[in-house]
C-alpha cells in the first residue's frame, strides 16, 4: 500500500491551531483532497482541532487510546496511518507492541492478526529489529496467582470472587481463564503502567460496541487504578470522529451511571453567586 507523503507546510495546520503539531496524520490517498474536498476539510478539522480542543489528554495518551480504538474498529489502514504519526511523535516501538498485544483479549486474534503484522511492517520499515526485548513478567507457573492479583486491583477482590462464585461449574474454567489469560498474559506485562493499560481496555471496549457489562465494568476499574472521570471523557472526546456517535454516546451514557458528575451548584440553588 503506498502511503502519500505529508502535505506542505503550507497546507498542513498550524501548531496554534492543533496545540500538538506533527500528530496529524497525512491523507493516505491524494485523490481525497480532489475527489472529496469538503469531506476532508470537515473531517481533518474536526478531528484534529474542535474535538482535540476539549479533550486534555497528554498526546502519547491520546495516540494511545485511538490506535487502540481503530483495532476495535478493524480500521486497518487508519491505524496503519495513525501508527506513523504517533511514531513521529515519539510513541515508542514497545508501546506500540503493547497495544496492539493487549487488543488480543479484548476483540481477539482473529481481528488482530492482521494489525500485528502490519504494525511490524511500519516498524521494521523504519529500521526497528524484531522482535523487542521481551515484557513478560509471570511464567507458567504464576500466571494465574499474578493475574488475578492485577484482576483484584482493577475489578476488585470481591468483585471477582463473585463472578467466580456466580459461574456454573462447568463455566468456572471461564473465570480461570480470565485470571490467567487476560490478566496474567496481558495486563502484567511491562512496558505500559495498568492505569494507562485501564484506559486502552476502556477504548477498546466502547469502540467494539456491543459489550455494555464490560464496559460498565472497566469504568469502575479505571476509577479502581487512579483514573478519574474526566480521563474517562476526554478518551471518548478524542475517539468521537473515529467510533461515531452512537458508541460514544453509550460509554458517556456508562461513565454517567458508574462515575457521576458532581451536582452543579448553580443549576442545584438556580442561582448564581455575584
Amino acid at each position: 500500500m503506498e502511503i502519500a507523503p505529508k502535505r506542505p507546510a503550507a497546507e498542513r495546520p498550524s501548531e496554534a491551531s492543533t496545540g500538538d503539531a506533527g500528530t496529524r496524520p497525512p491523507w493516505r490517498f491524494p485523490t481525497l483532497a480532489v475527489t472529496d474536498p469538503e469531506l476532508v476539510e470537515v473531517f481533518d478539522s474536526f478531528a484534529f482541532d474542535e474535538a482535540l480542543a476539549h479533550s486534555h489528554l497528554d498526546v502519547r495518551t491520546r495516540l494511545m487510546v485511538q490506535l487502540a480504538a481503530l483495532i476495535s474498529c478493524g480500521a486497518l489502514t487508519e491505524f496503519q496511518v495513525m501508527l506513523g504519526a504517533a511514531l513521529d511523535a515519539g510513541m515508542t516501538p514497545v508501546a506500540a507492541k503493547e497495544i496492539v498485544y493487549q487488543a488480543v483479549p479484548y476483540v481477539g486474534m482473529g481481528r488482530v492478526f492482521g494489525f500485528l503484522h502490519a504494525t511490524n511492517d511500519v516498524l521494521t520499515g523504519r529500521g526497528v529489529s524484531l522482535p523487542l526485548g521481551a515484557r513478560s513478567t509471570t511464567t507458567p507457573e504464576t500466571r494465574g496467582e499474578r493475574g488475578r492479583a492485577v484482576q483484584e486491583q482493577v475489578a476488585g477482590a470481591a468483585r471477582v470472587r463473585a463472578m467466580l462464585d456466580a459461574a456454573p461449574a462447568d463455566e468456572r474454567h471461564i473465570q480461570r481463564f480470565l485470571s490467567a489469560n487476560c490478566f496474567g498474559d496481558y495486563l502484567t506485562r511491562g512496558g505500559v503502567d495498568l492505569a494507562t493499560r485501564e484506559l486502552l481496555t476502556f477504548s477498546m471496549l466502547i469502540s467494539l460496541g456491543g459489550a455494555d457489562a464490560q464496559v460498565r465494568g472497566h469504568v469502575a476499574g479505571n476509577l479502581n487504578v487512579g483514573n478519574t472521570r474526566q480521563d474517562l471523557i476526554d478518551v471518548v472526546t478524542a475517539l468521537v470522529p473515529f467510533i461515531g456517535y452512537p458508541r460514544s454516546l453509550n460509554a458517556l451514557a456508562a461513565v454517567d451511571e458508574i462515575a457521576p458528575a458532581d451536582p452543579d451548584p448553580v443549576a442545584d440553588t438556580g442561582r448564581q453567586d455575584t
